[in-house]
């Protein structure tokens, strides 16, 4: 979906979509921190056939989480921060592209940016001009 872009309407479309896969991600990366401690002790004993009963838990938490980003990636949304949950959706708007932005617990997209702006130059959606909403 290179070069994608939406319609305001479209983006909204897929936040509860958007929703559920970053709450996925989130609960992977709780596994990953709860296990981290096990995983570097077996990963330091690896030399000696260290092992760790919480390796494969680790393993499909990973697996989990790539997969979530993939789902993501295929809508056409851009993944900024997984910490957060901040996505962006490429917009077309007086001729060039800006970014719609979004994050996790946002009820609604209320925000866009300049492409080389991120995250700091977020202005109200109520700026753009143009769209069916």
């Amino acid at each position: 979906m290179e070069g994608r872009t939406f319609t305001l309407a479209e983006a909204k479309s897929l936040l509860p979509r958007l929703e559920e896969q970053l709450l996925a991600v989130k609960t992977e990366k709780e596994v990953l921190v709860r296990s981290h401690g096990e995983i570097k002790r077996a990963s330091a004993n690896a030399q000696s056939n260290g092992g760790s009963v919480v390796g494969p838990r680790y393993i499909r938490a990973l697996e989990r989480i790539s997969d979530s980003v993939e789902a993501i990636q295929e809508m056409g949304v851009l993944v900024k921060d997984l910490d957060i949950g901040l996505c962006d959706f490429p917009y077309l708007y007086d001729g060039r592209v800006v970014y719609l932005c979004w994050k996790l617990g946002e009820p609604e997209i209320r925000f866009w940016h300049e492409v080389e702006d991120g995250y700091a130059g977020r202005r109200p959606i109520e700026t753009l001009t143009g769209d069916e909403g």
